[in-house]
């Protein structure tokens, strides 16, 4: 019997990716799911790769840069279920642009999604963790949040964002019965770069999605099974990937040099990385 059978868990961005692999991997230990995402087509796509179909499985089309809509959701549930046991903070998405062409609704669509979409789901269901006998809450930083690099200054403020407020919660939560874990995927093999917007970028998205894809050396699944692994082992900080343990290495020895020992490509134009 694993850790998870028999627990509830609330998930982000369940439709693809990471969030895909963790549905499917918790639904096949026994773990009843809420899961949520932006799109009903990949939600239902999603609900149908679950392996065990006699396990609670709900669906709720969601925008989570939307407050009301993330607490109406937790209202819901807590209707329902009363607690939860696992909460995962991981819609996401990307933006690829120079500062000085940043468009701002590009830049608050990217924050309302990956920071201010964390700290609602995080708020909203923060009292039905309390109410479990031992609650996980888990949200979805990245490597960029422990390093910056050209074109993506809107995403790394985000992810920098989403590791500052989780780790002043986890502090504010040791001794009690919520465990609080900030994770930070390296390159995960998923469709956020070619999903991503373009403000002043000289790739198409099949063309940023193939770069992209050669610096990707994890599965959505290697990286679900590692998430699953730190909520039972209650970790409260998980690198995923070789390149993460790397990155966050060089970046705490050599914080201003690490662009470089890092082999990033800047120039002036600062379009991507090598």
């Amino acid at each position: 019997m694993t850790y998870v059978n028999g627990k509830t868990a609330v998930l982000t961005g369940a439709g693809s990716g990471i969030g895909r692999a963790l549905a499917v991997q918790l639904n096949r230990e026994g773990c009843e799911l809420y899961l949520s995402d932006i799109s009903a087509d990949c939600l239902n796509e999603t609900l149908a790769m679950l392996s065990r179909k006699e396990i609670f499985a709900d669906m709720h089309v969601l925008d989570v840069a939307e407050k009301l809509s993330v607490h109406r959701w937790a209202e819901n549930i807590a209707e329902t279920r009363g607690h939860v046991d696992i909460v995962i903070n991981n819609a996401g998405v990307g933006l690829v642009s120079s500062v000085e062409n940043h468009r701002y609704e590009d830049f608050e669509w990217l924050m309302g999604i990956n920071f201010w979409g964390v700290v609602y789901g995080t708020q909203a269901f923060l009292p039905l963790l309390r109410k479990s006998q031992q609650g996980h809450l888990v949200n979805i930083s990245s490597v960029f949040g422990l390093m910056s690099a050209p074109t993506q200054s809107a995403y790394n403020a985000a992810k920098f964002a989403v590791r500052g407020y989780t780790e002043a919660l986890r502090q504010e939560m040791d001794g009690g019965n919520v465990h609080v874990c900030c994770v930070h995927p390296g390159g995960i093999k998923t469709n956020i770069a070619r999903a991503a917007r373009s403000g002043d970028s000289d790739l198409n998205a099949d063309e940023r999605n193939s770069e992209f894809q050669k610096l990707a050396h994890t599965s959505p699944e290697e990286a679900a099974a590692q998430i699953v692994g730190a909520v039972e082992k209650r970790k409260k900080r998980l690198l995923i990937g070789m390149d993460a343990k790397l990155i966050s290495l060089v970046c705490r020895l050599f914080p201003v040099r690490y662009p470089r020992i890092l082999g990033m490509r800047t120039g002036t134009t600062g379009k991507r990385l090598k």
